[in-house]
């Protein structure tokens, strides 16, 4: 029973790992990676925008830091922090699978120069 308490708290340069850490660690990646994201697809388009991937990473990243902060930590704040913007990603989401002809005149492509 030993060896399985070795796998599950893992203890490496000083930090303690394990899979909830992983989970944690990994919602804050996919999370941060939206910025990358919008970045770069800004940087595409010479002008500033907000990608469907932008979207997908700010949902999935805080349904992942909702289950960390929830189910391990137990921080409310935590909780909070990423349950509050949740509906607006989600939402975006829908409105991007299910309207596949924007009407903003925003979203039109940029006439060429």
């Amino acid at each position: 029973m030993q060896s399985f308490q070795y796998l599950a708290d893992m203890n490496a340069f000083g930090v303690t790992v394990n899979g909830w850490k992983i989970l944690g660690w990994t919602g804050n990646v996919v999370f941060g990676a939206r910025f990358i994201i919008q970045w770069i697809a800004s940087e595409r388009a010479r002008r500033s925008i907000i990608p469907v991937g932008f979207w997908e990473c700010s949902a999935l990243g805080s349904i992942l830091l909702l289950i960390y902060f929830g189910a391990y930590r137990h921080d409310s704040v935590g909780v909070l922090s990423a349950i509050f913007p949740l509906p607006v990603y989600l939402r975006n989401l829908y409105f991007r699978y299910t309207h596949h002809h924007p009407r903003h005149p925003g979203n039109e492509p940029r006439p060429a120069e």
